[in-house]
């Protein structure tokens, strides 16, 4: 299981080089007492009111990749303040990545504020999801009566060997890509239309077809 470090300290002052060093060193510990394949180590130094924060916009880059299953930090606080640490929490959970904190000496237990502020925000998402999701499906449905054929889409990459590959529609895949949804959620939204996908296979579509594009 591949796990991110993330280390934040709040000023650029030197003084706090200690405190972020000593944030990484407990936070290898950390991994390697859970048996986690270290990603990345990601460090800054910025409030935890900034939103913009090169580190922390890494760590959202990262934890797409499906081989990311975890984010390593000392506490909920590393991640932001305020509004920004719910967020931001939001923003990795709904990813599947599991969070530990060297706090709670492993897996993160959030407050019963934050949980209950955060599953306000998951309900109000997912009815916005729900909302987005009848859009496409109306819309496939009037491309589908016009004529469109979505099982033509996928073309077999890497010819006949080996297994064969989950069809799905890679044109579907980009335009909900473009749209910023997650793998996660166009998975879900693929699904939803009968193909059996997981992330894994959309963001493995994905990347096939973001290398043609560049060849």
């Amino acid at each position: 299981m591949k796990a991110i470090i993330y280390c934040r300290v709040s000023t650029n002052k030197d003084t706090q080089e200690t405190s972020l060093k000593r944030q990484e060193e407990e936070l290898i510990q950390l991994a390697n007492q859970y048996q986690f394949e270290i990603d990345s180590i990601i460090k800054e130094q910025a409030s935890g009111y900034d939103f913009e924060r090169e580190g922390i916009l890494q760590v959202l880059e990262r934890i797409k990749d499906p081989q990311v299953q975890a984010l390593l930090i000392q506490d909920e606080t590393r991640l932001g303040r305020g509004n920004a640490k719910i967020a931001l929490l939001h923003c990795i959970i709904k990813e599947g990545i599991k969070l530990y904190s060297i706090s709670h000496s492993g897996e993160l237990e959030l407050s019963e504020s934050d949980s209950m502020v955060l599953k306000i925000v998951s309900m109000v998402e997912e009815y916005q999801r729900k909302l987005h999701n009848v859009k496409i499906k109306r819309g496939m449905k009037r491309a589908v009566e016009q004529g469109y054929k979505p099982e033509k889409n996928l073309k077999n990459l890497g010819g006949s060997s080996g297994r064969d590959k989950i069809e799905v529609p890679i044109e579907q895949i980009i335009r909900l890509r473009k749209n910023d949804l997650t793998f996660a959620e166009i998975a879900a939204t693929l699904r939803g239309f009968g193909y059996n996908i997981s992330k894994a296979t959309v963001h493995r579509r994905y990347q096939e077809y973001t290398e043609l594009q560049d060849e």
